[in-house]
């Protein structure tokens, strides 16, 4: 199973959403584009084959990297 930085997945994120916006906004090639683009980069990221899964598989990165800082600090208060 990968283990993507938190980090950058947030980033693909972001990335996604902000793609995503402009091109429902206006579709053009470029962004399309930039759509197929950064969606292979989180189906790569997150081990999966369809937007859906990866969107699924990069929200329980960020559930995991939550709960593995809330436990850090938890045990060092």
């Amino acid at each position: 199973m990968l283990n993507p930085d938190p980090m950058f997945i947030r980033t693909l994120l972001s990335r996604y959403a902000d793609v995503q916006l402009r091109f429902s906004e206006r579709p053009t090639q470029e962004l399309q584009w930039q759509l197929d683009d950064v969606t292979y980069t989180l189906c790569v990221s997150t081990g999966t084959r369809t937007v859906r899964e990866a969107l699924m598989a990069a929200d329980a990165v960020l559930e995991r990297a939550a709960a593995a800082r809330s436990g850090d600090e938890s045990q060092a208060a």
